[in-house]
């Protein structure tokens, strides 16, 4: 997740793309074989513009394992 600058800020939940600043709407669930274990799982936020575009980024290089809205990957973690 993105880095949060002021405390106002922790509750918006906002996309990983470079310099996007809009509310995140989905989850880009990953892991990069060559370092990580098969189970692990790290994650890329998106809005709706930037799904595709980080999808893609993530896709091309076998990275990409799942893309859930951030609704459902909250619900599977509680």
């Amino acid at each position: 997740m993105n880095t949060r600058e002021t405390p106002a800020e922790d509750d918006a939940v906002i996309c990983s793309a470079k310099g996007c600043r809009a509310p995140a709407v989905w989850v880009l669930a990953w892991n990069n074989p060559k370092i990580h274990t098969p189970e692990r799982r790290k994650t890329w936020l998106a809005c709706e513009e930037h799904r595709e575009h980080l999808s893609q980024f993530l896709g091309v290089r076998g990275f990409l394992k799942d893309v859930v809205t951030l609704e459902e990957w909250s619900a599977a973690e509680r």
